[in-house]
């Protein structure tokens, strides 16, 4: 599919790229379009950003597909995203991709769990993507994807949108999803990554890892998608054994990172999206982005 080709093989995703704040746009607007001159494929925007953020990296990039990851569909009516992307589409052709997702029962607001679908996320996606495709500018099948993790909605993702954009996952779990969607829609898995410089602790990278990921491991479905690899109970406590925060971060230098992006593209993925795990998340880490792209096969 040509949105595949488009992606590139490695992008970077970052709730930091999401802002509504005026006084932090330059700076987002500026790392995006660094980004976009280092050869990422793809910025993903963390959280549920909506598509007006998408819009402004837009406008700050030339190359770089901007992609949503993800847009919950709790947030943000269909009919009022279906008209924005229209509007992106007519401006940026071919360079936003919208993810979609159903978040979590345990994030939502009163109004969410009032919603007559809030406990059948399976339906509720099926009937938000009938209002994309419904609308008077409607969201195509190619031009849309879902943050998918178990076998139902991987062959939602299929059957209805470009692939699936699954978060927290291994490379194992990404061999699995190859399967279930089969060959020709996108499968492009998120991988955390911290990055450690010469004579870096690495003990202290682990509690990094551990102290971001601690609120994933809370969330039902995270939980419930690892258990399915194998993953037990225990390896939840403190943030995450370690066998099971060397399956779903990325620690090392860049060289052992990309190995693991490798391993993540051998396993079926078109493109893996590159979320640097720092102490501090609200920052841009561009550095790091810096370092990071000159190990990556962002060629092709």
């Amino acid at each position: 599919m040509a949105y595949n080709a488009q992606l590139g093989r490695v992008g970077i995703w970052a709730a930091a790229l999401r802002t509504d704040d005026p006084a932090r746009r330059s700076q987002v607007e500026e790392a995006a379009a660094e980004l976009d001159e280092l050869g990422y494929g793809a910025l993903w925007i963390g959280g549920s950003p909506s598509p007006d953020m998408a819009y402004r990296l837009l406008a700050a990039t030339t190359r770089a597909t901007v992609g949503t990851s993800i847009l919950s569909i709790w947030q943000h009516a269909a009919p009022e995203v279906a008209a924005r992307h229209a509007q992106l589409t007519d401006e940026y052709a071919g360079r936003f991709l919208l993810g979609l997702g159903v978040s979590h029962p345990e994030m939502q607001s009163g109004h969410t769990l009032d919603h007559p679908l809030a406990d059948r996320p399976y339906s509720a996606m099926r009937s938000y993507l009938d209002m994309l495709d419904n609308a008077p500018r409607p969201v195509p099948a190619a031009a849309r994807a879902l943050a998918a993790l178990g076998p139902k909605m991987l062959r939602l993702a299929a059957e209805r949108t470009l692939g699936a954009l699954p978060y927290l996952v291994t490379a194992a779990h990404t061999a699995e999803a190859r399967d279930i969607l089969g060959a020709d829609p996108l499968l492009a898995p998120e991988l955390k990554v911290v990055l450690l410089g010469p004579g870096a602790d690495r003990s202290a990278a682990y509690a990094t890892a551990r102290d971001y990921l601690a609120r994933y491991l809370a969330l039902g479905n995270y939980r419930n998608s690892l258990l399915r690899l194998g993953f037990t109970e225990s390896d939840f406590d403190d943030g995450g054994s370690e066998r099971l925060v060397d399956a779903v971060v990325a620690i090392g230098d860049a060289e052992a990172v990309r190995a693991r992006v490798d391993e993540f593209l051998g396993a079926g993925a078109d493109h893996v999206a590159l979320q640097v795990v720092t102490p501090d998340m609200t920052a841009l880490p561009r550095e790091e982005w810096r370092t990071l792209a000159e190990a990556m096969p962002l060629g092709g």
